[in-house]
């Protein structure tokens, strides 16, 4: 089976350095002429350019999707220069954020914005466009486990990921009758792969996960020195709780979106699909083998022609 996008037009929303950007690069690299959106023009060039020299095509289409005017014109002069859009992937959301006893109403408001308006107004307008010149598209909305299991530390993000997941099932009903399929994508804390961000975080000591140096307890830390205060994770030693090993890097996420968005994948609508190394099909009680114990899964097939730092 070869998956093919020649020939097709993508639509790529919050097109940061790690999972957007992997998505992009992977669509263009399976033939697709891929338009990348941001609010951060330098999130835009890079992407950009990541795509270009790998031997793709792209062009920017910035603008901050909660505007429904902004959403319009960046879809516009993708039409204009391109003819259609095939494909739609929304992905725009805000990370991290604080847990419900401390989150502020201003960033939580902010973040469901983000991820509620700018899936909705992407999904309305790309995808009157697909039904009015006749294209059979794909559109999928990029989850989370956040949106499917309980996590300390992001009531923002757990909240409007969960709504997307009933969103597609809505919207993947509305678009049938056009020949237009709506799915939803779920990724598990992706290892980053892209090396100009791997390269960064080693230039200000980060760790692999982003993390800067004296980060304490992760998302769900508490926020003060209050007495009543209790810890909302284990910060001891931990065995793998991945029973592949590894929840895969966001190329692996490329690989499985191009295939949803491709031809091959027809009667595919209003599903969720998992890549995660079994994360949530895991029962919380079992736990994996050691990882020395583990096989693992099949050398990742590569879509980034750079070296990664230390090769």
């Amino acid at each position: 089976m070869d998956v093919s996008l020649e020939g097709k037009v993508a639509l790529v929303t919050g097109c940061g350095p790690n999972i957007g950007s992997g998505i992009a690069l992977a669509l263009a690299r399976y033939g697709a002429k891929v338009a990348v959106n941001d609010v951060s023009k330098e999130s835009v060039d890079a992407c950009i350019a990541r795509i270009e020299r790998n031997g793709g095509t792209a062009m920017a289409a910035p603008g901050d999707v909660t505007d429904e005017e902004t959403v319009k014109g960046y879809i516009g002069d993708v039409l204009a220069a391109w003819g259609k859009i095939d494909i739609l992937v929304n992905n725009a959301a805000l990370l991290g954020g604080r847990g419900v006893l401390d989150e502020t109403a201003e960033a939580f408001h902010r973040a469901v914005t983000v991820s509620s308006m700018g899936t909705f107004l992407n999904t309305k307008h790309v995808g009157r466009s697909m039904a009015e010149r006749g294209v059979k598209g794909s559109i999928v909305c990029v989850s989370s486990s956040n949106g499917w299991n309980g996590s300390a530390g992001v009531c923002a993000y757990a909240f409007h990921k969960g709504g997307v997941n009933n969103f597609v099932r809505a919207a993947a009903m509305d678009l049938a009758p056009y020949g237009i399929r709506v799915n939803s994508f779920t990724p598990t804390a992706p290892n980053p792969d892209n090396p100009e961000l791997l390269a960064q975080w080693k230039r200000e000591g980060r760790t692999p996960f982003g993390l800067r140096p004296g980060a304490a307890g992760g998302l769900g830390a508490p926020e003060g020195s209050d007495e009543w205060r209790r810890p909302a994770r284990f910060d001891g030693p931990r065995n793998p709780m991945v029973p592949m090993g590894t929840t895969g890097t966001p190329t692996d996420i490329g690989h499985a979106v191009a295939w949803l968005c491709s031809d091959y994948a027809r009667l595919i609508t209003g599903i969720d699909l998992v890549v995660d190394g079994g994360a949530r099909a895991k029962n919380f009680a079992y736990v994996p083998a050691a990882p020395a114990d583990l096989a693992g899964p099949l050398p990742l097939i590569t879509l980034d022609s750079t070296l990664l730092p230390g090769d």
